[in-house]
């Protein structure tokens, strides 16, 4: 006994008729048409079976057979008898406006959570980059669960013609939470507003770097948290203030001792304890030179010991 259907279900696509498959331009073509089904007018409610007229329209859909498959899709209109309204159909497998099954938009997000370039996945689905760009787009995310202790810091970027974005993470989990497309106060504010407060009260520690705006906007929209700078934030800026002496000493010196300085730096900038015994003579050479590239070392170094304390006491021990 025949199957009559087996193309349609092969498919996997509902409600349709498989007139028509060829093979071409290394693409596989499938024309088809829905049943003839009572729909709903969308102005009067009202049902119908009256066609009015028919389209084609060209789909893309998931590859067979490892080609990219398009689908021609012979579209009713139909006629409502009751109001006069012209309509058309609607298919479960396309979604409205669209071009692209609704299995094909989902191929395309799954493929996103691989690691992989968006022209990679563009080309491997059959559809522009642009494309693929505007489905992501489309995706609603819900708000992130705000964790106990929040992070947040800028980064360089595009997103929106804009340079700077935000990034916000949960530092103890060690885990992205949102990546916002600004960093603006009202649009920082605007974001965290849309949390209810009693959720933003269970954040208590907020981490980030020294920067005035992202305090005065963390603290109005977390009156609870208590506000940390984080490490490596503190750290640059010492690293920044022993890098101002030695270029201020070094410009008393002489060309050649002023390019040793120069290239030795890293003498400077690291732990004495990570140097080994050559190193470290290399490094008494160059503090000999200065007492004020000395007096600031050795300020970094007890900086450092001061940072490495595991607690409170430790701390005060190390000072």
């Amino acid at each position: 006994m025949l199957y009559p259907n087996c193309t349609a279900d092969l498919l996997g696509l509902k409600d349709v008729i498989v007139t028509r498959v060829e093979n071409f331009n290394n693409q596989i073509h499938v024309w088809l048409e829905s049943r003839l089904q009572m729909q709903v007018c969308p102005v009067c409610r009202h049902g119908t079976k009256r066609t009015h007229s028919y389209r084609e329209q060209l789909v893309k859909d998931l590859p067979l057979q490892g080609l990219h498959c398009l689908l021609h899709v012979r579209k009713r209109r139909y006629y409502c008898p009751h109001c006069g309204t012209v309509f058309q159909e609607r298919l479960s497998f396309l979604a409205r406006y669209q071009r692209n099954t609704k299995r094909l938009t989902s191929k395309v997000l799954h493929d996103y959570s691989c690691e992989q370039s968006t022209a990679s996945i563009a080309k491997r689905n059959g559809i522009s980059t642009g494309t693929a760009i505007r489905i992501f787009d489309r995706v609603s995310y819900p708000l992130p669960k705000l964790p106990r202790v929040l992070s947040i810091d800028e980064f360089k970027g595009n997103a929106g013609g804009r340079k700077f974005q935000c990034i916000l993470t949960d530092p103890v989990k060690h885990k992205v939470l949102d990546i916002l497309p600004s960093k603006k106060s009202d649009d920082l504010i605007a974001y965290f507003l849309q949390f209810p407060l009693e959720k933003r009260k269970q954040v208590q520690y907020l981490v980030m770097d020294m920067s005035l705006q992202f305090r005065d906007v963390m603290t109005l929209c977390f009156p609870e948290a208590s506000v940390i700078t984080d490490k490596f934030h503190v750290c640059r800026y010492v690293t920044w203030a022993l890098e101002n002496v030695r270029k201020s000493e070094q410009k008393k010196f002489s060309d050649e001792r002023r390019k040793y300085f120069k290239k030795s730096r890293w003498l400077l900038l690291s732990r004495q304890e990570k140097l080994n015994e050559e190193q470290c003579q290399q490094l008494e050479n160059m503090l000999a030179v200065s007492e004020k590239l000395r007096k600031a070392y050795w300020l970094k170094e007890n900086f450092y010991v001061f940072m490495d304390s595991k607690d409170i006491y430790e701390a005060k021990e190390s000072e």
